[in-house]
């Protein structure tokens, strides 16, 4: 992950301020893996020892690239390739006798996860791998294109709407997204396939869709900010919004996580272990995902029992869940518990009590213990 740039100005200014996202040149020569990349399995469960490729983004076009550089063109984006190009070495390095390729990622990769898995399997396929089941883990990459909260021109990554941001992009970049989308959109409209519920239900692969349900990244582009000020009641109603719209487009998705908590991104995060939704922790469910996934391919067997796979909070504001991680205030870096943070939010507890038929003080109980 790391956002994106779609025209010469805001790749320009990337180049100069964030370099490790536009050229290798810069990366140092070893990483220590952390969550789902761990080798630790008290920090990663399940996956502890399998074998891990870390694929560091620097092609800045949410992994759909295929443009070299050119006259007209003073950058490379070249996303699509870069992930093609890794699958055909890991090939030669024992990738011909998986069993499984899970293609993971966060943020802007795990858009790039939703772009490509299906190209990853086609690949193999066609390089006469058809045992390798490929399946996608997408963490929040499932963005919505809807209303910003206050309207911005498209002047730089942050305040462009989601939408007019990928347009630009996909025509600098030359962004390839998958036929079997592309089909559903008139040309021209290709853009909606970077967007997680309208390219999902044309995907082969099994895809995990792994997304908080107020996503920092997306309530940065939909321009609500949270800085300092207290919200005002029209941001607090669009969070709120946010949440449910999100919330709406997960219903028909088989394997996903869903916890109510103002964040961004999880799975190479140490703390990813400690947040549940249901009581139960996201490693626990990707193991129920892989069991599911392994007992159907035997006999079509209704899902394990106590084994969920489908887990969405149901709760309407951020961090009602009890297990969200800390909150830190964005200016003094201190750490906030739930009723601070809601205070801090502009959250009015006469009102809302009212609205859910409580006492104020119940309502106060229910938030610091979470329920």
């Amino acid at each position: 992950g790391g956002w994106y740039c779609f025209n010469r100005e805001n790749c320009d200014t990337r180049y100069d301020t964030m370099r490790r996202l536009m050229s290798s040149k810069e990366w140092p020569a070893t990483r220590v893996g952390t969550g789902i990349l761990s080798s630790q399995p008290e920090e990663n469960p399940h996956w502890w020892n399998a074998n891990m490729v870390f694929i560091p983004y620097c092609s800045s076009d949410v992994w759909s690239g295929a443009s070299s550089k050119s006259e007209k063109n003073e950058y490379a984006f070249m996303g699509a390739l870069i992930i093609q190009e890794v699958i055909k070495e890991l090939v030669g390095k024992g990738l011909s006798t998986a069993k499984v390729l899970l293609l993971a990622g966060s943020s802007a990769g795990g858009t790039g996860v939703l772009l490509n898995v299906d190209r990853v399997a086609e690949q193999l396929e066609g390089m006469g791998y058809q045992g390798i089941q490929v399946r996608g883990l997408a963490d929040s990459g499932w963005f919505l294109d809807n209303k910003q909260y206050r309207r911005t021109d498209c002047i730089d990554t942050i305040t462009c709407a989601p939408t007019e941001a990928i347009r630009r992009g996909i025509r600098y970049w030359n962004g390839i997204v998958p036929e079997r989308c592309k089909l559903q959109f008139k040309e021209g409209e290709e853009w909606n396939c970077f967007f997680g519920y309208k390219i999902y239900p044309t995907l082969r692969c099994p895809v995990f869709v792994v997304q908080w349900l107020f996503d920092e990244a997306q309530l940065t582009v939909d321009n609500v900010h949270l800085t300092g000020q207290p919200v005002q009641e029209g941001q607090w109603l669009y969070i709120q919004n946010l949440g449910r719209e999100l919330r709406n487009t997960l219903k028909d998705v088989t394997a996903s996580f869903a916890p109510a908590c103002l964040s961004h991104e999880i799975i190479t995060r140490n703390h990813w272990t400690d947040i549940q939704v249901k009581g139960t922790s996201l490693p626990r469910a990707l193991h129920c995902w892989d069991r599911s996934l392994h007992e159907s391919n035997k006999n079509g067997k209704a899902p394990l029992k106590g084994c969920p796979i489908h887990l969405i909070d149901s709760c309407p504001w951020p961090h009602c869940n009890p297990s969200c991680p800390t909150i830190r205030d964005q200016f003094t870096g201190q750490e906030m518990n739930v009723i601070q943070f809601l205070m801090h939010m502009g959250f009015d507890v006469q009102k809302m009590a009212q609205q859910q038929g409580l006492e104020p003080s119940k309502l106060l109980g229910m938030l610091s213990s979470g329920n």
